[in-house]
This record gives C-alpha cells, sequence and structure tokens, in this order.
C-alpha cells in the first residue's frame, strides 16, 4: 500500500515541483492550496483547494495523511514581503499553527516545515561579500521583516512539537529558490524570475536596458528547484531534527545575475539603478552541516538552471504578449 503525503501550498512554484518528485517516487500525494497551480496541471492524487488559515480545511486536509510537507505560505520578492509585514505574520502564522496541530491531532509521523533564510539576523547580512550564515548564527535572532519573524517562530513550534508530542519534524530553510513554473510577473515574483522576465521584455521590445533596485551590488545566493525539491525529501527520510540550511553556496551580485540572463538571452543589456527596496545587502548559505548530514549537495549550476528558467519565462512572455495584442 502507498504511503500518503499532504503538500500544503501544492499550488505552488516549489510545492508542484515537490508533488511530482513524490509521485516519481510512489507516494499517493494529495495536494492542498488556495489554488492550483498556475502553470502546469498537478500531478497529485487529489487536490484539495482550501483556505489553510481555517482549522477546519488543516483538519480536513492532514486527515489520513502519515507525512505532511508544509510549504504553504503567503509570500512574494521583496517588494512585496517589505510591504505587508501584517497581512504575512498574521496569515502564515495561522496556516503554520493550524496546519501543525492539526497533523498532530491527525496521527502524522513525520512534518516537514519549510522555513527561509530571511530568519537569520540582518546584522549578520550588512555586507555584500557576507559571510555564509551558519545554521546556528539564527540567534541571537533579528530578523529583518514580519516574514522572517513568524517563519522563526514557526521553526520554534516546530521543535516544540517533537520535544512534546513525540511527532518527528524536519526543518528546511530555504536560500532563493528559482526555476521553471513559478511566478514571474505580478509583484511577488523572486529576482532571477524577474530579471529574465525584464531581459526577455527588452528583447521582444528591442530595448536596450533594464531597471534594477538600488546599485545592483546586493548579493544572494540561488539555488535550482529539483535541487532544492531533492534535498526536501533527504531531509524528510533523515533523522536530522534541527533547522538546515538548503541552497547553494555561490554568492552573486544582481549586476552579475544580470550579466548571466543577459549572455543566455543572446541579448545585450545595459543596468539602470532604480530606487527600490533590496533586503539586507548580502546572503549566502554555509552549506556544511547540508553535507555533513544528509551527504548530499546541490547538482545544478546557476547557469544551467538560469538556462532552463529563462527559456520558460521567456517563452511564457511571447505568449503573453501575443495574447495582449490579439
Amino acid at each position: 500500500m502507498k504511503k500518503t503525503v499532504l503538500v500544503t501550498g501544492a499550488g505552488g512554484f516549489i510545492g508542484n515541483h515537490l508533488v511530482s518528485l513524490l509521485k516519481d517516487k510512489g507516494y499517493y500525494v494529495r495536494g492542498a492550496d488556495i489554488k492550483k497551480p498556475d502553470y502546469s496541471e498537478s500531478r497529485a492524487d487529489e487536490f484539495l483547494v482550501m483556505d489553510l488559515r481555517v482549522w477546519d480545511n488543516c483538519l480536513l486536509a492532514t486527515s489520513g495523511m502519515e507525512q505532511v510537507y508544509a510549504l504553504a505560505a503567503d509570500m512574494g520578492g521583496m517588494g512585496y514581503i517589505t510591504t505587508h509585514h501584517a497581512e504575512i505574520l498574521y496569515n502564515n502564522a495561522l496556516i503554520n499553527f493550524h496546519t501543525l496541530e492539526a497533523a498532530r491531532q491527525n496521527g502524522a509521523a513525520r512534518y516537514l516545515y519549510t522555513s527561509s533564510a530571511c530568519i537569520y539576523p540582518e546584522y549578520l547580512q550588512t555586507d555584500a561579500n557576507v559571510k555564509p550564515l551558519k545554521e546556528e548564527d539564527a540567534y541571537p535572532a533579528m530578523p529583518q521583516d514580519a516574514y522572517g519573524w513568524e517563519k522563526l517562530v514557526s521553526e520554534r513550534l516546530c521543535e516544540h512539537y517533537r520535544e512534546d508530542y513525540g511527532i518527528e519534524t524536519r526543518i528546511a530553510r530555504f536560500h532563493n529558490i528559482f526555476g521553471p513554473l513559478g511566478t514571474w510577473d505580478g509583484g511577488r515574483e523572486k529576482a532571477p524570475a524577474a530579471i529574465c522576465r525584464k531581459v526577455a521584455l527588452a528583447k521582444l521590445h528591442g530595448e536596450r536596458s533594464i531597471q534594477v533596485w538600488g546599485d545592483g551590488e546586493q548579493t544572494r545566493s540561488f539555488c535550482y528547484v529539483d535541487d532544492c525539491v531533492e534535498a526536501i525529501y533527504a531531509l524528510m527520510q533523515s533523522d536530522y531534527p534541527h533547522p538546515l540550511n538548503i541552497g547553494q553556496d555561490r554568492l552573486i551580485s544582481i549586476n552579475e545575475l544580470v550579466s548571466v540572463v543577459s549572455r543566455l538571452a543572446e541579448y545585450e543589456i545595459e543596468i539602470e539603478h532604480i530606487d527600490g527596496p533590496q533586503g539586507v545587502r548580502g546572503r549566502n548559505s554555509d552549506n556544511t552541516r547540508l553535507y555533513e548530514i544528509l551527504r548530499w549537495q546541490p547538482r545544478i549550476t546557476l547557469e544551467e538552471g538560469l538556462k532552463r528558467t529563462y527559456a520558460w519565462i521567456e517563452q511564457e512572455v511571447r505568449v503573453q504578449y501575443s495574447r495582449v495584442l490579439s
């Protein structure tokens, strides 16, 4: 008999990819989200369209599930999470508190919570040439925004549920996951998708410049989604109960990211720097513990991941533009 798993946030970018991975591994997968995936059909055996801020919906979603992968969240790029603090904190606290308690009441054996590198203190991320962040750097706590604070509190809740109730919780801290089938416009997209969109639009319209918030020297590391979901799965199978970074450890500036996308698009682009939210000055993942615990490391290079992502977004841009013209 197939093992039953629930993926919350299955209508989102990472959740949709995770559903496909779990199906390939032979699980019976239930997806739950406020919407179905935007860019592909879900492969879930069943998909519950529901608001997971509501307690009764969480009880229904977790019923009969042996494992829960908790990916549901109200989130987006810098433009969104820096302007919706109260909404994000309220919505995500309801989702995560209700889902974890419902999973416990319904007897789930394992529960994987997806946290974020946004939990790390702002005071450790003031330099573009940032020291890679280790898991223990989370404390003393001082996340930059409400999104990070809620993630950190939910991490603590998972640890306490494991200690007090015996449910096997796992905690993944994502560092800037990107790839195809994710949001690429509308204000909630992350930097790689936004840059791919801007370059694709410039290429389509014959324009030679795109806008970037700030001076473009802010740095990040970016992890391709296929690597991310493999690491999620490996962590769920492991015996490691504490937070674990999941990401790449190659630091790159936003200006350099634009250059890579420009080369992949085979279209020369200049950058117009404008005012806008930039987040922390630098952020990078220390993957030492990731390798020690899982004996795993990302396989897909930034260039290869961006090549796949840009090709998909350029096609989406052309389809959307043809609709506007028709």
